[in-house]
């Protein structure tokens, strides 16, 4: 029934889902050095809102039937003696080791500290901070940082709320113009300035900040949302820096392996198959990721059957919420154009809840 020992490094989206898939057929140990799950999805309106304070925070005690959590850091992967070695110097024996260490985000959507408690003190610092202040700026204006201007705007009716962002239009270039539009409008008309073409930096004095055409501007409280550092500055250190791509993530080939390395793969935002990363493109990658895995412990030696392989463009739909009420869908198509739909239902689930009834199921938790 077990076919050898998979070691899933970081328990975020993607590992969660692969270590779920892979419960029974393999002994499976989720390396984490967090004891829960952070459902970083629901952690934007964590910070501004005291009643989400604990929603993204989902223990891991029920995720895995057969295999196991090691709480812990890894520091290297051994790939002569096919070991994890963890900073407590334990050591894991793998046939199949995964790398989803994932990617770090800014204020307020990260996790700080190691444990629930600090990480709802840091929550709440921020909520305090915003409830606060007279006026708030968010920086970066891709799907965080309009997402997180709008749920400063509606806890905040009466603050000003500045978005400032470097590009010419709001959201991603790969989300597309219509999808922008739709997020510029409805935050000018809820009275959130948005600012395009503004690349700003701290300015001299406190609280000051500039942006590159020299125009100065004060707040009292400022939020950076300018995309994601991926955590794998450990494989660095550990002498795989070759496995890495300039940005930092860790470079694939289409079954998502490191290249040269039948045993070792790489799921999420950790790696670079997507230019988009966006939680359901890390789902399917951990499906896919799972198969693979499974045809090589069964038959290590040859494929027979030939491994599947990960294509990018997956028509996922990508939401981004304004609050718990509105928001706009995304579809990707072939050809690098985007379909903007109204998809009222979908938006609206995922804006409302923010898919914590979903993780809390992948996790075990109804």
């Amino acid at each position: 029934m077990h076919h050898g020992d998979v070691v899933v490094i970081g328990g975020g989206y993607a590992g969660v889902r692969l270590a779920r898939r892979l419960d029974g057929a393999a002994r499976v140990t989720l390396v984490d050095r967090k004891e829960m799950f952070f459902h970083r999805i629901a952690s934007l309106r964590a910070g501004v809102r005291p009643e989400w304070t604990a929603t993204p925070f989902i223990p891991y005690d029920r995720l895995l039937r057969n295999g196991r959590l090691a709480v812990g850091k890894a520091v290297r992967v051994d790939t002569a003696e096919r070991q994890v070695v963890l900073g407590t110097g334990e050591r894991l024996p793998y046939d199949v080791v995964v790398i989803a260490t994932g990617a770090d985000y800014p204020e307020p959507a990260r996790f700080t500290g190691s444990t629930t408690e600090e990480a709802s003190k840091a929550f709440g610092e921020h909520q305090r901070s915003i409830s606060l202040a007279d006026h708030v700026l968010v920086v970066g204006g891709g799907p965080s940082g309009v997402e997180l201007s709008a749920e400063i705007r509606l806890a905040r009716p009466d603050a000003r709320v500045t978005l400032a962002h470097s590009g010419p239009a709001l959201l991603h270039s790969t989300i597309g113009a219509r999808a922008g539009n739709k997020a510029r409008t409805w935050l000018e008309d809820h009275n959130v300035e948005v600012r395009l073409d503004a690349f700003m930096s701290p300015g001299n004095e406190f609280g000051s900040y500039r942006d590159a055409h020299g125009n100065v501007m004060t707040a009292d409280l400022s939020f950076w949302a300018t995309g994601t550092t991926p955590n794998t500055l450990w494989l660095r250190l550990a002498g795989h820096g070759d496995w890495l791509n300039p940005d930092g993530h860790v470079r694939v080939d289409r079954t998502l392996r490191v290249a040269g390395h039948p045993d070792v793969f790489a799921v999420g935002d950790v790696n670079d198959a997507t230019e988009l990363k966006i939680t359901p493109a890390a789902l399917a990658q951990a499906d896919l990721a799972a198969w693979n895995i499974r045809a090589y412990l069964n038959n290590p030696g040859k494929h027979r059957k030939g491994p599947r392989l990960y294509r990018p463009i997956h028509r996922t739909p990508f939401i981004v919420p304004f609050g718990p009420a509105a928001g706009v869908t995304v579809l990707p198509v072939p050809g690098g154009e985007t379909a903007v739909l109204g998809g009222r239902t979908t938006t609206l689930a995922k804006a409302k809840t923010l898919m914590t009834p979903y993780m809390r199921r992948q996790l075990g938790y109804s």
